[in-house]
């Protein structure tokens, strides 16, 4: 009989299902690192990736001994896309902005005014800024998701289509219609980028 690291995934949530404990640690360690990975490019913060990876697995667990897990593809895929629908709970309950910024932190908008500005402008560029933020967080939830995991969570379009559950095309799609919302209401409000 083959050890529980030698099983499929699938073999390894029927073990579990069947009484053996060890099969969920297996699958958990075999691939914590990509979810944990695919949380923390999403949520930008240490403490809050641990505890929604921990809620990812705990909701993995009761959905496998609630009998409601289906094994309609591969099991990595549906656990990033609960790990993905925990981190949007969490950024729709924390209703905080969220800062589009480059891989070294800084926010996109300031990399549009050059370094030696006054305070005014500078004003002037935080109201924009926090404008910018608040047009992102009345997208339509699928657009919004696509544009935080793009921009914010730095993922590519197939790591996106993986997390939602949609092809490739509808997540650039989702893409081009959240630019397109954005560029209309800035127009519409006749907001300038400074």
């Amino acid at each position: 009989m083959p050890t529980t690291t030698q099983l499929s995934d699938a073999a390894l949530i029927s073990a579990y299902l069947e009484g053996e404990k060890r099969a969920i640690e297996t699958l958990v360690y075999r691939h914590k690192d990509k979810l944990y990975t695919s949380i923390y490019l999403l949520v930008k913060d240490k403490a809050i990736a641990d505890d929604i990876f921990q809620d990812t697995f705990l909701k993995i667990i009761r959905t496998l001994n609630e009998a409601r897990y289906t094994e309609q593809g591969k099991f990595l895929p549906w656990a990033i896309r609960v790990a993905h629908n925990l981190c949007m709970d969490y950024f729709r309950k924390a209703q905080r902005q969220i800062p589009i910024t480059t891989a070294d932190g800084v926010d996109i908008l300031s990399l549009l005014l050059p370094e030696t500005i006054p305070a005014s402008t500078k004003i002037e560029t935080q109201q924009t800024n926090v404008a910018i933020h608040q047009l992102i967080q009345q997208l339509p939830e699928e657009q919004r998701e696509v544009i935080i995991m793009r921009i914010y969570g730095e993922l590519s379009f197939k790591e996106i289509a993986d997390a939602t559950g949609v092809s490739i095309n509808t997540a650039l799609g989702r893409m081009r219609y959240a630019l397109l919302h954005l560029r209309k209401t800035i127009k519409e409000k006749q907001m300038t980028l400074r």
